[in-house]
C-alpha cells in the first residue's frame, strides 16, 4: 500500500470516526452511559507496557464505562499496573485468548461490550463512532477495520494472511467484512449473551465473524486508526502457527455450519473418481466379457458407496445444523437491541 492511498484511507476514516463522535457527543456521553451500561473488555497476556495507556484511553474515550482487564496467566505486572490505571482486574487461568473472552461473555454483565487488545495499537476515541453506529442502527456486532498509521504496526504476512483468510470467509459464509482478524469489535448484549464461543486461541475472531455471518446478524464495519505497538511491547501472534489455526477454524466452521455443502462436494469428488476408474473396466467387460483388474473395481466400488454414504451424511447434518441455528436464533431473540432511548 502506497503512502498516497494511506493518506486517502486514513482520511476517510477520520471523517468516519468524527462523524460518530459528533453523534456520540450529541446524545452526551456520560448521558449515554447512563442510559446504556458499557463495559470495555480488556483480554491481557503480558501488557505490562501497553495497558495503562489502554485504561487511560477508553476511560477519558468512555466516560462512565466499565474498564475490565483479564489478565491470562501473565509472568509480569499486568495485573498491578491494570489495577493502579483504574481497571477491574479479574485473572483466567486457561490459557489462550479465545478462552479469556468466554470467560470475559459469561462474567460481565452490560448493555453494549467493547473489546479490545491491551497493547495499545488501536484507537480508543474511534469506539465513540462504533457505538453510535450500534445503537442509531441497532446493530449487534461493528468491527474496527484497521488502517496502520505506522509501517511498522502491521507486518507484511499479518496483511497478506489477513487478505486471503477475508477472502475464504467471503466465498464460503458471503462478504460482509474486510479485516475479520481484527480484535477491536463492539457488541450487543444479544450478540454477547447468544455467542457459544468455542476456540481457545486468537482464532476467535474468526469465529465471532462467521457467527455473525451464519445468523445474518445486522453489521457493520468502520475503518479506524492502527498503531504499532509501544517500544518494550511484543506480539505473542505467530504468523504461521496461528495462520494455520485460523485458515483450520474457517474449514472446520465450514464443515459444521454448511455441510449440505461440504459433504456434497465430497460426494461428488469421489462418484468422479469412481466413475473414472470404472470406465475402462465396464469399456473392457462389454468388449471381452470379462472383468480385469478386480482391485480396481473393489476400489471403484467402495469410492461410490462412500459418495452415497457422504451424501446422506450432507442432508442428515443439514437438519441437524437448521436445528442448532434455529437454537441459535431462539438465544439470541431473548435479548432486546441496543436503544438510544434505553433507561437503565
Amino acid at each position: 500500500m502506497g503512502p498516497a492511498r494511506v493518506a486517502k484511507n486514513l482520511h476517510k476514516s477520520v471523517v468516519i470516526v468524527q462523524r460518530g463522535r459528533n453523534l456520540y457527543e450529541a446524545q452526551d456521553p456520560r448521558r449515554l452511559s447512563m442510559r446504556q451500561k458499557i463495559a470495555v473488555l480488556i483480554p491481557c497476556y503480558n501488557e505490562e507496557v501497553g495497558i495503562a495507556q489502554v485504561v487511560a484511553a477508553f476511560r477519558a474515550a468512555l466516560p462512565g464505562a466499565t474498564i475490565y482487564a483479564y489478565d491470562n496467566n501473565s509472568t509480569d505486572r499486568t495485573m498491578e499496573v491494570a489495577r493502579a490505571a483504574g481497571a477491574v482486574v479479574y485473572r483466567e487461568t486457561h490459557q489462550g485468548k479465545g478462552r479469556v473472552v468466554r470467560r470475559m461473555f459469561a462474567d460481565v454483565e452490560a448493555d453494549i461490550y467493547v473489546l479490545a487488545d491491551g497493547d495499545a495499537t488501536y484507537d480508543a476515541p474511534s469506539a465513540r463512532a462504533m457505538i453510535a453506529r450500534l445503537v442509531e442502527e441497532q446493530l449487534d456486532m461493528v468491527v474496527a477495520a484497521r488502517v496502520d498509521r505506522q509501517e511498522e504496526a502491521y507486518r507484511p504476512g499479518h496483511r497478506i494472511g489477513n487478505r486471503l483468510l477475508t477472502g475464504f470467509i467471503a466465498l464460503a459464509f458471503g462478504r460482509s467484512f474486510t479485516d475479520i482478524l481484527s480484535g477491536y469489535r463492539v457488541f450487543s448484549r444479544r450478540f454477547v449473551k447468544s455467542f457459544p464461543a468455542l476456540s481457545g486461541g486468537f482464532e476467535i475472531e474468526t469465529e465471532l465473524t462467521v457467527h455473525a455471518l451464519e445468523l445474518c446478524l445486522p453489521v457493520a464495519e468502520i475503518r479506524t486508526p492502527y498503531y504499532a505497538r509501544p517500544q518494550g511491547s511484543t506480539s505473542k501472534l505467530n504468523t504461521w502457527r496461528d495462520g494455520f489455526r485460523i485458515l483450520w477454524t474457517i474449514g472446520r466452521l465450514y464443515r459444521s455450519e454448511r455441510p449440505l455443502r461440504f459433504f456434497s462436494t465430497l460426494a461428488a469428488i469421489l462418484a468422479v473418481i469412481s466413475i473414472v476408474l470404472a470406465i475402462p473396466i465396464v469399456v473392457t467387460y462389454l468388449n471381452e466379457g470379462i472383468v480385469p483388474r478386480v482391485p480396481t473395481a473393489i476400489l471403484s466400488t467402495g469410492l461410490m458407496l462412500s459418495a452415497f454414504l457422504s451424501f446422506a451424511a450432507a442432508l442428515i447434518l443439514d437438519t441437524v445444523t437448521r436445528g442448532r441455528r434455529e437454537i441459535k436464533l431462539l438465544a439470541y431473540l431473548q435479548h432486546a437491541a441496543p436503544s438510544a432511548n434505553k433507561v437503565a
